[in-house]
């Protein structure tokens, strides 16, 4: 059992996955700077933010809640590696990785959501 948000993997996942977005979308056109990369970024940050957030509400539906708001922001950032590739911001190469980024936490997320649905203590 964790004591902190900290100690989740799949926010720590997250946390990586953020900083390789920043990294990522340095790289991107002026232009796009309130455009893709913005989305992007916020879009990631929103990852680790909800797991924070769920993680510290009390209800089981109310954490799950959140959790699934962080499956929503992964998927939604695997569209943007689609699109960032498809404008020839990222290399093939860079957007398969960042897709397995996503993947991995996407799972370990999911084997989160399904123990706290699992979990018979709550202090609802």
């Amino acid at each position: 059992m964790t004591t902190r948000f900290e100690d989740v993997i799949a926010w720590q996942k997250a946390r990586i996955f953020i900083n390789h977005v920043y990294n990522v979308t340095k790289r991107f056109p002026p232009e796009e700077r309130y455009g893709l990369t913005s989305q992007f970024q916020r879009a990631a940050v929103s990852i680790a933010a909800n797991i924070a957030e769920g993680y510290k509400r009390l209800g089981k539906d109310d954490k799950i809640r959140f959790y699934n708001y962080s499956q929503g922001s992964l998927e939604e950032c695997r569209c943007y590696i689609y699109l960032s590739q498809d404008f020839n911001y990222i290399a093939p190469d860079e957007a398969q990785t960042m897709i397995n980024e996503i993947e991995e936490a996407s799972k370990i997320l999911n084997s989160y959501i399904n123990s706290t649905k699992n979990r018979q203590n709550w202090e609802e």
